[in-house]
């Protein structure tokens, strides 16, 4: 196999693609990209032709984000607050308000409880 240039398509072992899996677990793909010392569209175009780079480096990066996730959910389990409020707004669509948006929200909710203010710029009726 060639590549435009004429040179040999650079192809990874089947060490280097086991690698690939684990490297996964902590670098972009332009980083392992590096690691192999090839450009990054070198490496893209090493997993077009060779699917089973793409398959370890997408199981790499899932297996490391269920190790993480595992981890979170149990700090969250055992009372850290920080790891449940982010858990539940990444996963559960929860959110921090601020006591003006609520106060906004329920004016929206009850338009007969709402007062309307306009306020005038003196500024542009001084010039008269």
């Amino acid at each position: 196999m060639t590549n435009k240039g004429g040179q040999p398509a650079k192809v990874l072992t089947p060490e280097q693609v086991i690698e690939v899996g684990a490297l996964a677990a902590v670098l972009s793909q332009e980083q392992i990209a590096d690691y192999f010392g090839i450009a990054r569209n070198t490496f893209i175009a090493i997993c077009e032709r060779q699917p089973e780079v793409l398959e370890q480096y997408k199981k790499g990066k899932a297996k490391a984000i269920d190790e993480v996730a595992k981890g979170l959910i149990l700090q969250a389990k055992q009372g850290n607050a920080a790891a449940a409020m982010f858990y539940l707004k990444t996963q559960a669509g929860w959110r921090e308000t601020s006591a003006q948006e609520e106060e906004n929200k329920e004016a929206k909710n009850n338009p007969k409880n709402t007062i309307t203010i306009n306020v005038v710029d003196a500024r542009k009726n001084a010039k008269s």
